[in-house]
């Protein structure tokens, strides 16, 4: 397994999130980005707001694949369930 596709299928993951989440907020709040989530995380709702943000990661991850980059793809799904993780113990 090629760690180094392993690592940028991870940072790929990563950044989709945020890009999603950053998207999430700009269209869908009336708040910028980091005022956005300073509310989110005092409503006690980052939580919800990371996850609509990893909607981006299925697309990320549908990509990878079509492009026959499994280990990448295994990158995106690391990096999700980081997330998820770091979501249920914030």
């Amino acid at each position: 397994m090629n760690k180094l596709e392993l690592l940028s299928g991870f940072i790929i993951g990563i950044l989709a999130s945020i890009l999603g989440s950053f998207i999430f907020i700009t269209f869908f709040t009336d708040f910028d980005f980091m005022t956005g989530i300073e509310t989110m995380k005092s409503d006690g709702k980052l939580g919800k707001l990371i996850t609509l943000g990893s909607i981006l990661d299925l697309v990320a991850f549908g990509v990878l694949l079509k492009f026959n980059k499994e280990i990448m793809a295994r990158g995106v799904v690391l990096a999700v369930i980081i997330i998820a993780m770091t979501t249920l113990f914030t």
